[in-house]
Formats: structure tokens, C-alpha cells, sequence
């Protein structure tokens, strides 16, 4: 083991969602994070990059199912949106989370997953879906490991098929359907924290 490897296995287990890692806040996303949200997004280099209009709407319309980690200053470092589906008022559907390239390694996807997760799961939610791409090992990694924290099970069926993207070279969207999400545990080494949805 590396000593890069040995930072982030200590990282990793020494932050929990009861202890976000020291100077981030957890909050609610306000309007004027969406440029901010738009740009981590953007350098993920993963997540499928939405239009900047889209993250200030996301940020006005979707604040009560979206979270956002606060560097020292304030500053988003770290997102998670989600919506409740509409026909099923007890799903959330986890859109995008992603983490700063400067704040990896430190559980911030799973503890901002948690975070929301138990917020709304006091509102009637008690199931989690996503879509993860077959080439997204981090984001299949983080809602294994949430899945496997929460005592819940996890299906896994394709949602919408590469063919039906416009664009032609679109891998398949994997549906991740978690249920039932039971009380938190702590977040340990192993969880995904990067860039996932």
C-alpha cells in the first residue's frame, strides 16, 4: 500500500454521515450554487453534462430532494440532486453526484447519499433508484455500498438501451432500484467517492 492508498483507507474510515469530513457543511443547494454544481459536473468528465440553465432550475425547483457539500468558504464542493417520482411518491430518483476532484477520498458521495436519503426517508421515502452506465465502476461501487449499509436489496435491470440516445454511441442506462432503505450505518473504507448518477 501506497502512502496516497494509506491517506485515503484513513480518510475513508474516519468520516461518517453523523461526521462529515472537517469544514464541510451539508445544506440545502440555494439558486446561486448552480453555476457551481454546473461546473463540478463538468470536470468529472463522467456525468453527462446538462445545460447550465438546467443546474439553477435543479437548485430552485428541487432544493428539498438535492443536497450540497460546503467547502470552508462556502463553496459547493460536492453534490447530490435527486426528485421524487411522481407516480410513485415513495421513490427517489438519485440524478447526479459528484465530488470536486480536490475532495475525493473522503466519503463525501456516500455521506451526502445518507444525508439525503435519511432526510427524506422521514417524508414517506423508502426507495432509491438510479441509472448507472455498465462503464461507471464508482458510481456502481457507491450504490452497491448503500445498498449493502442500508440492509436493502438491490435489482439491477436496463432502463433505457444505448439505442435510444440520439447520439448513437450512449452505453445502456442501468436502472438501480434499492428498497428497502432502512436506518443509516456508517460509511467505512470501500465506499464509492467520486462521481456517480
Amino acid at each position: 500500500m501506497t502512502a496516497a492508498q494509506a491517506d485515503l483507507a484513513r480518510a475513508r474510515n474516519e468520516f461518517t454521515p453523523d461526521t462529515p469530513p472537517p469544514a464541510v457543511v451539508i445544506d440545502t443547494p440555494q439558486v446561486e450554487d448552480g453555476a457551481a454544481i454546473w461546473r463540478i459536473a463538468r470536470d468529472s468528465e463522467v456525468l453527462d453534462l446538462n445545460s447550465s440553465y438546467s443546474y439553477l432550475l435543479w437548485c430552485r425547483d428541487f432544493a428539498a430532494t438535492s443536497l450540497v457539500a460546503r467547502g470552508a468558504g462556502g463553496e459547493p464542493v460536492a453534490f447530490v440532486t435527486g426528485y421524487i417520482r411522481p407516480e410513485r411518491p415513495g421513490t427517489l430518483v438519485v440524478w447526479q453526484i459528484a465530488v470536486d476532484h480536490g475532495h475525493r477520498g473522503r466519503g463525501l458521495a456516500a455521506t451526502l447519499l445518507d444525508a439525503l436519503t435519511t432526510r427524506l426517508a422521514g417524508q414517506g421515502v423508502h426507495t432509491v433508484e438510479t441509472t448507472v452506465t455498465p462503464d461507471n465502476t464508482a458510481s456502481d461501487r457507491l450504490f452497491t455500498s448503500f445498498a449493502e449499509r442500508r440492509g436493502a436489496s438491490l435489482d439491477r435491470e436496463v432502463l433505457f438501451d444505448g439505442g435510444l440516445f440520439p447520439e448513437g454511441t450512449h452505453q445502456p442506462e442501468v436502472l438501480y432500484r434499492i428498497q428497502p432503505i432502512g436506518p443509516r450505518a456508517h460509511v467505512g473504507a470501500g465506499d464509492g467517492d467520486g462521481t456517480a448518477g
